[in-house]
């Protein structure tokens, strides 16, 4: 027996392992004569071309039962098959270097990885992930074969399928096969293959290195989505604990369903107000489904990335959207990119930064770029008319670049008015809370804001200096630290004492097994991935909150988890 720990998603999984891995080795690179350039140009975009219409085809003809995070990601890898970046640089790449495709655009590719991994935020750093399964499409379609994976025909039942990566749509097709869970060598907790994995309620463990190549095919393999844990060829004493733990989570998957439409409030009747982040457009379905009580983030980078800025309407369109369909309140992060980020429309010239977490981003690449700035502020304001719309400045850290921000708004406003164009003037503006000098003045911020917003996962990176998606160092990311727990409770009681709501739209909200102890710490709106949203429901309609709030500010003292769960009654702590 062998035991194997990465990120886990869901519950548990116990299945015979297929092992698929796709990496075919080295790209091999061929030179070609000058006459052979543009027919090798024109291989390549029917290569694209062909791939995108698979793409497209599966996105056109998912059942009405698919989550909407799938069509929003078979979407995105669509867009990317028609990014300049990417197909337009590659085909420059074979006329320039004269070399096959496979090779320039392996090349393009290796390029944009760079770029992405020079990003400081750990949600748009996965994203290179999107690449790499973009770029792998293409290159079997170069191959004149189809994936190795959609070729499987087969019956997947009690399958666990043990791969490098895989795409929104292998998973999707491996769902549908009835695959019992899968493993995969690369991935995060906030990668789209993860984020899809909770949406379609599949046991899998991510991020597993060498998973590929420890695991055997036809091993017994277990997944247990709750901890990470992979266990292979179990004994049967194991085995049998396991498959009654999976029984167990089988029938608690059930009993969510029932919680849809169940108000949430605490056992002794603490009203918790559950939102939804979201990215795309499309992920306000899901937000809507899950019966959110709203938006407590809302990120706006998808539409700068990989483009030019875009311009005032567009955003307009995009944020009223948002507000007419969610009948909660709709929090819309401005701008949260970084100088380091070539990939933006704001700053495509801009110079890579030594150290882009300490650099020019966020709030001061925003004040430093009033033209991206301004039309993004005039949109939210103007999309304010047609819902609860609110503006939340990302990575605050002084007061005085908070003054900027809030003196540039009165001019946005000013100049509305005097063009007789529409919006709400009382738009409550907050400030997130994700660096530890923020944290230590929340007391201050909060005199000035509306409303703040804990970002847990930036917050716990700095306080600790720990890189969350650095594979030699996040064994250290501890959301427990009783300094991460302090600065978190300051927060929150900087808002109770000026008498302003505090979110949390880090992934800690999201995860029911700390959604006691921030309650205890006086949390009550919680922002989060729409499909955890009913189990961090299910935690708060069991919890009494005056039993778990002395438990908690123990907490803040004590760094012993395994005392804190059985404080805390039960909750399970990682």
């Amino acid at each position: 027996m062998l035991l194997l720990n990465g990120t886990g998603i869901g519950d548990i999984a116990i299945g015979k392992a297929l092992i698929l891995d796709r990496r075919d080795g080295e790209i091999s690179v061929r030179n070609l004569a000058e006459d052979d350039v543009e027919q090798e140009v024109s291989r390549f975009t029917a290569a694209v071309a062909r791939a995108r219409r698979r793409l497209e085809s599966m996105r056109d003809e998912l059942p009405e039962s698919a989550p909407p995070e799938l069509a929003a990601f078979l979407g995105a890898h669509v867009l990317m098959l028609e990014d300049p970046l990417l197909i337009d640089q590659t085909a420059g790449t074979i006329r320039r270097e004269r070399i096959n495709a496979e090779a320039a655009l392996h090349r393009q590719e290796m390029r944009l990885k760079e770029v992405f991994d020079n990003i400081n935020d750990d949600y748009l750093r996965t994203k290179k992930n999107d690449i790499g399964q973009v770029v792998e499409r293409v290159q079997a379609e170069l191959s004149t074969k189809s994936s190795q994976l959609l070729a499987l025909d087969d019956d997947l039942a009690d399958r666990i399928i043990v791969v490098n990566d895989l795409t929104p749509a292998d998973t999707v097709h491996f769902r549908d096969k009835h695959m019992a869970g899968f493993i995969t060598n690369l991935g995060g907790p906030i990668s789209h293959t993860a984020i899809l994995a909770r949406g379609l309620r599949l046991p899998a463990v991510v991020g597993l290195h060498g998973a590929s190549r420890m695991i055997q095919e036809n091993d017994t393999v277990i997944i247990d989505g709750g901890s990470g844990t992979v266990v292979i060829a179990p004994d049967e004493g194991i085995l049998a604990q396991y498959e009654t733990r999976q029984h167990r989570a089988r029938r608690h998957a059930l009993g969510l369903e029932s919680l849809r439409d169940v108000p949430s409030s605490s056992e002794d009747g603490v009203r918790v107000s559950l939102l939804a982040n979201v990215e795309l457009p499309e992920d306000i379905a899901a937000a809507v489904n899950a019966k959110a009580d709203g938006v407590g983030l809302y990120r706006t980078e998808f539409m700068f990335m990989n483009r030019e800025a875009p311009d005032e309407e567009e955003q307009y369109n995009a944020y009223s959207d948002a507000a007419r369909r969610i009948a909660g309140p709709v929090t819309i992060r401005t701008l949260d990119l970084g100088a380091d980020k070539q990939v933006d429309g704001g700053r495509a010239d801009a110079n890579s930064a030594v150290n882009p977490a300490l650099g020019l981003r966020a709030v001061r690449l925003c004040l430093t770029n009033p033209g991206v700035f301004i039309p993004q502020l005039r949109a939210i304001l103007r999309a304010s008319v047609h819902g609860d719309v609110r503006i939340m400045i990302p990575m605050i850290s002084s007061l005085n670049e908070l003054e900027q921000v809030l003196e540039l708004v009165r001019e946005v406003k000013n100049a509305l008015s005097r063009e007789c164009i529409a919006f709400k003037p009382d738009v409550p503006i907050g400030g997130m809370i994700e660096v530890p000098a923020a944290a230590v003045a929340a007391d201050l911020f909060a005199r000035k804001l509306d409303f703040l917003s804990l970002g847990t996962n930036d917050l716990i990176q700095y306080t600790l200096a720990i890189d969350r998606v650095d594979d030699e160092v996040n064994y250290l990311y501890d959301p427990m630290h009783p300094a991460v727990l302090r600065l978190i409770r300051h927060t929150i009681e900087a808002g109770e004492n000026n008498n302003i709501p505090v979110s949390m739209c880090g992934e800690m909200a999201g995860d029911p097994a700390y959604t006691r102890l921030l309650l205890g710490l006086g949390l009550r709106e919680f922002s989060m991935d729409p499909a955890t949203l009913l189990s961090v429901k299910r935690e708060v309609l069991r919890t009494r909150v005056t039993p778990v709030t002395s438990a908690a500010r123990e907490s803040l003292f004590d760094s012993d988890t395994a005392r804190l769960r059985s404080l805390l009654g039960g909750a399970t702590l990682h």
